[in-house]
């Protein structure tokens, strides 16, 4: 290539980073890819092991993870908490990250059932929240705002549901649900932790 071919070449190339440069400060996310959240949370009112009331507003700027289970499972309700005793035990430092474990059973599990079980896990419970409440209202946020149920399900009747679920939710700082995981799984587990923490970094 001639003299002229190559100042034409780096004429063209320091044209195109310039260019490109310049709408990497102009546009939001142009060199990011712009994260889509799976869902949202929408506003909800539940009850703590302690019988305080527990809103979207509790969470505003946290992030955290959402389950479901029930005090008296026997089945997959222990795996999953014992794998969230280990997110517990490796976030719970970090002031802006909570657990919420909403129970599936609140016909069992009233507020001394599962303050009962709360302080059975011995954790730090503005840390790590267990809520109960009413049953519609715990079940259409876990299907419609944390998407870990079939929203489906819904065209039964209230009294005849039973959800039991393995799915967690990751919320992130703005109240969007940003992955699901299965709580059973413990690669996922792993991989929650670590996509969390990174949450806590935005």
């Amino acid at each position: 290539m001639s003299k002229k071919g190559w100042i034409y070449t780096l004429f063209f190339v320091t044209l195109a980073l310039g260019f490109y440069f310049v709408l990497a400060q102009v546009i939001p996310g142009f060199t990011t890819p712009k994260v889509v959240p799976v869902s949202f949370v929408r506003p909800f009112r539940f009850t703590t092991q302690d019988g305080q009331p527990f809103t979207e507003k509790e969470v505003a700027g946290k992030v955290y993870v959402a389950e479901y289970f029930f005090t008296t499972c026997k089945t997959i309700c222990p795996i999953m908490n014992n794998h969230l005793r280990e997110v517990y035990n490796e976030m719970k430092d970090e002031k802006d990250f909570l657990i919420l474990s909403h129970t599936c059973d609140p016909e069992t599990d009233s507020v001394p059932q599962i303050k009962k079980y709360a302080d059975s896990m011995q954790v730090d419970h503005r840390r790590w929240i267990f809520l109960t409440g009413r049953k519609d209202s715990l079940y259409n946020t876990a299907r419609i705002s944390y998407t870990i149920d079939d929203p489906n399900n819904n065209l039964k009747r209230i009294e005849d549901q039973f959800l039991h679920t393995q799915f967690w939710a990751l919320v992130d700082r703005n109240g969007d649900v940003r992955k699901i995981y299965d709580g059973i799984k413990y690669q996922e587990v792993r991989e929650m932790i670590k996509d969390a923490k990174k949450l806590l970094k935005e």
